[in-house]
């Protein structure tokens, strides 16, 4: 259900630039296997957080998300108010689903490797990404825009989440879109 990753960059200028995730244009997306038959998918709502970009410099990127454990939305209330529970994401207790970079670096053309700390269910665990710089421009407001994408299968049993092994696959696939606005 979970994570939360990383974006890359694209600045204007050669200073560090700070941009601020647009919520209304970010997603998390997840998939996860149900009997062993088929995909659930749901989403997260609200993602939030920064991105700090320097074009020169990449030891002087960051990147942080926060994701509320309690937006989580598979288009079933039933089955997302069991998913808010202690047998799955406890958002009582761990409200927040957060990934803060270790570094993020560009690779080649619009990819770039993102390294960070995700901490899910109370369980922090490091791991490393791809992510697709997908886009950047001025906004139709006056602003400037960046936008990434990556792909990434963590395992909720390393999260402490373990309910219904059978009913419900360990592995789960998840997207995050992020476009993001350059702090003025």
């Amino acid at each position: 259900m979970f994570a939360v990753l990383a974006f890359c960059i694209c600045g204007q200028s050669s200073a560090a630039e700070t941009y601020d995730i647009d919520p209304v244009h970010s997603s998390v997306v997840f998939r996860i296997k149900h009997l062993g038959i088929s995909y659930v998918y749901g989403r997260f709502n609200g993602l939030t957080g920064s991105l700090i970009i320097d074009q020169n410099n990449d030891k002087n990127n960051e990147i942080n998300v926060t994701v509320k454990s309690d937006s989580v939305d598979t288009f079933n209330p039933d089955r997302d108010k069991h998913l808010k529970s202690a047998d799955f994401l406890d958002a009582e207790k761990f409200p927040e689903i957060l990934f803060e970079s270790i570094y993020f670096i560009k690779k080649e053309d619009a990819r770039y490797e993102v390294k960070g700390e995700l901490n899910l269910h109370g369980v922090t665990k490091i791991i490393t990404v791809e992510a697709e710089h997908t886009g950047s421009g001025e906004d139709m407001w006056g602003g400037f825009r960046i936008g990434f994408e990556t792909s990434f299968i963590v395992s909720r049993s390393d999260f402490g989440i373990k309910s219904l092994p059978g009913a419900v696959g360990d592995l789960v696939k998840m997207t995050v879109s992020v476009e993001a606005v350059l702090r003025k």
